[in-house]
């Protein structure tokens, strides 16, 4: 971090970080001040990595509310009118099942169901990564968790995957967004890169909800160095986004064109909310 041109001011003690110095870089030049926040966020001082992470959890949360919310939870009872096949509502019908009992007739019109009302989409994002995960790399991945996290609070699933894939987030157990933030900038690199079991992963995650949309966001240059070939997987998907690095070879734009995926290439973290504006309407 020494090595930053911006770190001794943002941090210029021990355990200490300069809000208005880093909002002034934040200003100045966004991709930079995420870059030092993800470098932060992973520093050996505690304290000046636990300061990090919370500024961070508040800002790409704030930067992520672009683009409309989603259906929330992975499903949730709602009353309705009695239809045959649906459980009556026992307590909202009370006063159509006494008359009932005094009159002998009972007006259809007045018994209440209940039924399990469907979140409209699930996200998974699936962040890879293999090889090194540096400061620009954790922002942009932290960036990528909050804009999902903002269009499918509930059912939104975030899995770090280089040759195993583990879960951040799963899709019907949510967690705190500025958590789920916190956990994916203090993810660490390793392994090689196993494209199509991230997609598999992702597949169980959305089988986890009951949602009638299901996206999956692939974040990665898609380079295969383990496990196999990922377009049967990738085709498999009902909507797959796949978000590359501009300066990353092909990779990830051929499985794009294989599977039918959508395709974006992104710059840095303050790309990610136009990636998202642009992908998944």
């Amino acid at each position: 971090m020494a090595r930053n041109e911006h770190f001794a001011e943002v941090s210029p003690e021990l355990g200490e970080l300069d809000e208005d110095a880093l909002t002034e870089l934040l200003d100045d030049d966004l991709d930079a001040g995420l870059e030092l926040l993800g470098q932060l966020a992973r520093a050996t001082d505690k304290q000046l990595a636990v300061l990090a992470r919370r500024l961070a959890g508040r800002l790409v949360l704030e930067l992520a509310r672009t683009g409309p919310a989603r259906g929330r939870g992975i499903g949730r009872l709602t009353a309705g009118r009695f239809e045959a096949g649906l459980d009556l509502d026992v307590d909202a019908s009370v006063d159509a099942l006494v008359r009932q009992r005094v009159d002998g007739v009972v007006d259809p019109d007045e018994l209440r169901a209940r039924r399990w009302q469907r979140p409209d989409t699930s996200i998974c994002l699936l962040v890879d990564r293999s090889g090194s995960m540096d400061g620009l790399r954790l922002a942009t991945a932290a960036l990528a968790a909050a804009a999902c996290l903002w269009r499918a609070p509930g059912a939104c699933s975030v899995v770090a995957f280089s040759s195993t894939a583990v879960s951040v987030v799963d899709a019907d157990r949510p967690r705190r967004p500025d958590e789920v933030v916190s956990d994916v900038l203090r993810l660490v690199g390793r392994g090689t890169t196993d494209v199509a079991l991230a997609l598999r992963a992702a597949q169980r995650q959305h089988d986890r909800t009951l949602a009638k949309r299901r996206i999956t966001v692939l974040l990665s240059d898609a380079e295969v160095t383990a496990g196999v070939d990922p377009v049967p997987w990738a085709r498999r998907c009902d909507e797959l986004v796949v978000m590359a690095p501009t300066d990353a070879p092909d990779h990830a734009g051929e499985l794009a064109r294989a599977s039918g995926a959508r395709f974006t290439t992104i710059d840095g973290p303050a790309s990610i909310p136009g990636a998202f504006r642009t992908t998944i309407s």
